[in-house]
């Protein structure tokens, strides 16, 4: 009897590996703010002359794109500290009271006092300019911690317990200026909210200093990991021996001393401290700005380098809505119809229904 003859069977021809460069970069989270940014800068193109001519004045860069950067700098702070605030399940409203409390703490501190300098006068600060600026901040910290005692170690809802400080915060602010504008002469002061180095506005330096900090953390340490896991699942991060009410103080500090640089920066843009309109509605841009650059919600997903687009688009199209002539009114209505798109978009339930539709 014969063995059975085995039938070799060729393997089947390999097939080319099919790119996946392009699926990759329309699946990116930074896709869609990064169009958003690009459609409202066309525009800008088309309907704004003059809107890319730069120039240098006295070794600075200037025009309307030098412009937009260095007004979105206090809300790229803000949303630098609301980014990580909402990754936990948290939310921060009290930011514009932050901003219009340490702007104000620094204002009166420093004031500034005419001397006359072997026969010239000048102004000099009520109080050192580095201990003024240490006091503002050490203000804005102080709430922070607040937030988080209330959030991480009371358990009150996050809405609740920055709506307090909101309403307390600015209170503050008004009480210590008796309601009037303190203005501040001392000219050192103006450098952090309008000078300049290396030719771009200083404040773009803190803004990038800062993110580089805080990139650098998430990046390199577990801290990321940690927001991420807290935002996802708080109850698993705790019993998995994360620490997640510390965690979740500590954001809240870092939120609101951001809050604190980004007072700083616009008291001195202005040459004065404002505690009736400084930061009014910036906890709304912050937001907004943080859900348009693809943090969810609903905790654990969040990306920084999204909400400085979130950012951007926002300054941006502000600053369209002025030079276009178009009422200051109409700016709220647009921001509040985008806030009600991103929202849609990130709600589970439309999106069922919108497949459903499809």
């Amino acid at each position: 009897m014969t063995a059975p003859q085995l039938k070799v069977v060729p393997p089947a021809p390999e097939r080319p590996a099919v790119p996946q460069r392009r699926s990759n970069l329309l699946s990116h989270p930074l896709l869609k703010p990064v169009l958003a940014l690009a459609v409202l800068l066309a525009l800008d193109i088309l309907f704004i002359p003059g809107f890319l001519k730069l120039e240098i004045k006295d070794g600075h860069l200037y025009g309307p794109l030098i412009d937009i950067l260095n007004r979105a700098a206090p809300l790229m702070l803000a949303a630098l500290g609301m980014t990580l605030v909402i990754a936990t399940r948290g939310i921060d409203i009290s930011v514009g009271a932050v901003v219009a409390l340490s702007g104000t703490v620094a204002a009166m501190l420093i004031g500034g006092t005419m001397v006359m300098n072997n026969g010239v006068p000048e102004y000099v600060a009520n109080t050192p300019m580095p201990l003024a600026l240490a006091a503002a901040l050490g203000a804005a910290l102080l709430c922070g911690a607040w937030n988080g005692a209330l959030v991480a170690g009371l358990k009150l809802q996050p809405i609740v317990a920055t709506l307090i400080l909101m309403v307390a915060g600015r209170g503050l602010a008004q009480l210590l200026t008796d309601g009037q504008i303190v203005t501040v002469y001392y000219q050192p002061f103006f450098f952090l909210g309008s000078g300049y180095l290396l030719g771009l506005p200083f404040a773009l330096w803190v803004v990038l200093a800062v993110l580089l900090v805080v990139g650098l953390l998430l990046k390199k340490t577990a801290l990321g990991l940690f927001i991420q896991t807290v935002g996802i699942n708080p109850v698993a991060a705790r019993l998995a021996g994360i620490r997640t009410a510390t965690l979740i103080f500590l954001v809240y500090v870092f939120c609101s001393l951001c809050a604190g640089m980004a007072g700083l920066m616009i008291s001195s843009n202005i040459k004065s401290a404002d505690a009736n309109n400084a930061g009014l509605m910036l906890e709304l841009d912050a937001i907004l700005a943080v859900t348009l650059g693809g943090t969810s919600l609903a905790g654990g997903k969040f990306s920084l380098a999204g909400s400085m687009i979130g950012a951007l688009i926002i300054q941006t199209l502000t600053w369209t809505i002025y030079s276009l002539g178009v009422p200051p009114e109409v700016n709220m209505v647009v921001k509040a119809i985008v806030v009600f798109a991103v929202c849609l978009s990130q709600s589970a339930g439309f999106q069922q229904l919108w497949k459903r539709r499809k």
